[in-house]
């Protein structure tokens, strides 16, 4: 469905969806594996993961650092000149506005992406029926038995069994046709504590997601660059020092079982 206000090329007037926008990346060849997107991180998320990057805009109560407004105008000029718009976070689809939003994207003729870890299956599988989106990026934080050591809320127990449900969405798109690409990350931390998503706990993890039909899968590694000072500390620690080769070294076992296999990491 065409809103209408895009076909006179008036999109600043076209009403508001609602979006709480913390920030945007204009141009980015990064988020996006192959396209020259726009980056618009949503504020908020309901989880606390420790190694996360963008923890300054997990409150879903802090104002916008970005007015909604500045992006349309931004997107109407940037017409021929981006492939796609990507929404990330925080968790994007914690917003309704993500909806409208993605819909009005597509009526200024950009393409679609998301980044989510699967938090709300219901609004990603309302995205997915309505064919708004080209690409999800989705990051698979462990077994869902572990998702409340990983994403730090030890009250979320239905956070694994929400985000795999997300997983299957994925997948059962795209088998189908109507999600044309996907990819699955995993994002591996030198973690000590049960259930943390280290290198020794990737192989079983590695097997459920290929067991699951994952395909396409990109291993990734923890930076401690703009973390929390307790992560920086966790990662400096000396009994972490062999972290990044011993990831290495769990990612050259693991690439046959994926048709597609990125690792995002280094070996020292």
């Amino acid at each position: 469905m065409n809103t209408g206000c895009i076909d006179d090329q008036n999109e600043t007037d076209c009403p508001l969806t609602g979006l709480v926008i913390a920030g945007v990346t204009p141009f980015s060849t990064v988020d996006w594996p192959g396209k020259l997107a726009a980056s618009v991180f949503l504020q908020g998320c309901p989880w606390n993961c420790g190694y996360c990057q963008n923890f300054a805009i997990i409150d879903p109560r802090a104002p916008a650092g970005y007015e909604e407004a500045d992006l349309w105008e931004l997107l109407g000029r940037r017409r021929g000149l981006l492939d796609g718009v990507v929404f990330s976070g925080g968790e994007p689809t914690r917003q309704a506005a993500l909806i409208p939003a993605a819909r009005r994207v597509r009526e200024l003729g950009f393409l679609v992406g998301l980044h989510t870890g699967g938090a709300y299956p219901q609004r990603l599988a309302q995205l997915l029926e309505a064919g708004l989106l080209d690409w999800v990026g989705l990051d698979v934080k462990g077994l869902p038995q572990n998702y409340p050591q990983v994403v730090g809320r030890s009250q979320a127990h239905r956070a694994g069994t929400d985000a795999w449900q997300a997983l299957d969405l994925v997948l059962a798109e795209h088998r189908a046709g109507t999600l044309p690409d996907y990819e699955v990350r995993v994002t591996a931390y030198p973690g000590t504590e049960a259930g943390d998503t280290n290198p020794s706990a990737l192989p079983a993890l590695a097997r459920a997601l290929h067991e699951r039909g994952v395909e396409r899968l990109a291993l990734q590694q923890a930076r401690p660059d703009g973390t929390r000072p307790e992560f920086q500390g966790l990662y400096a620690a000396d009994q972490n020092q062999s972290f990044a080769a011993d990831l290495a070294a769990q990612a050259g076992e693991l690439k046959a079982m994926f048709t597609h296999f990125e690792f995002r990491g280094s070996a020292g």
